[in-house]
């Protein structure tokens, strides 16, 4: 994919473009270094889930473009999204192009990346926690345990059209890895319980969805493979939320009182 150049030649280079990862949701969970960028750039342009506090802290000079996309209603598609990056770095020194969790982590950072190198722009990737990893945390979930669980697995829930292979083999991935984390699961629930059904995983596994995590109306819904498609029906249960599928779900019983406290949420 080639962007429209926006720099004819002979005139002033590019600014420097920042893929800030800003994590799940709760502000203390935001990097020293994403906040240090936000307080003197130049041009922000953050996506839906990121969360008030932390855009709170963007510098007030700042120009910001929210290019957030939910589903249903997306508010640009990814090549519109990676010219207007391309654009903001034409006339501004510090773009922050800001991303929920970790760009890259299923933010498809690594296509806007691709996009800003091949025109030339300098650009900088600055990690964020990924939801994966802190909202099961938050849930008291340890995605890893060493009595029952060395291996995990991320995975999408929602795959776009088109895409360089068909779909994910949920039946390899039942027999591949002891703990499975599915982002962007919900609309697609009934589809993944189905298919790691079919590849011999027991209908009693422990399934987790947690709603929101990291955020103060954090929801979590614990069944089973056999249980959680009719809970989220009989609950109204809706995303945002990460599913967790293994026996460390068990530990939410054990661990959830363990939340962490002090955050920065107002």
């Amino acid at each position: 994919m080639v962007l429209e150049s926006a720099r004819p030649e002979g005139s002033q280079p590019y600014g420097k473009v920042y893929l800030v990862g800003a994590g799940p949701g709760d502000p203390g969970l935001f990097t020293l270094r994403g906040k240090g960028l936000l307080e003197c750039a130049d041009v922000v342009i953050h996506d839906a889930l990121v969360s008030p506090p932390i855009l709170a802290m963007i510098n007030p000079q700042a120009k910001v473009i929210d290019a957030g996309k939910r589903r249903g209603r997306h508010s640009m598609g990814q090549t519109e999204i990676n010219q207007l990056i391309a654009d903001q770095a034409k006339d501004h020194a510090v773009v922050v192009r800001l991303k929920g969790g970790d760009p890259f982590v299923f933010g498809r950072g690594g296509e806007e990346m691709a996009a800003l190198v091949e025109l030339g722009i300098a650009v900088e990737v600055v990690p964020g926690i990924t939801a994966g990893v802190a909202v099961p945390a938050y849930a008291g979930i340890p995605i890893t345990h060493r009595s029952q669980s060395s291996s995990v697995t991320f995975v999408t829930g929602h795959e776009s059209a088109g895409k360089y292979r068909p779909q994910v083999n949920w039946r390899a991935l039942a027999q591949g890895s002891e703990t499975i984390v599915v982002y962007m699961g919900i609309h697609n629930l009934g589809t993944i319980t189905t298919e790691l059904l079919a590849a011999d995983l027991s209908p009693a596994t422990p399934v987790a969805l947690i709603r929101w995590g990291t955020y103060p109306q954090q929801e979590t819904l614990i069944g089973t493979l056999a249980t959680i498609v009719a809970q989220v029906a009989e609950t109204g249960f809706e995303a945002p939320a990460i599913a967790v599928i293994g026996q460390v779900v068990s530990w939410h019983g054990v661990f959830n009182h363990c939340r962490p406290t002090g955050t920065l949420w107002p």
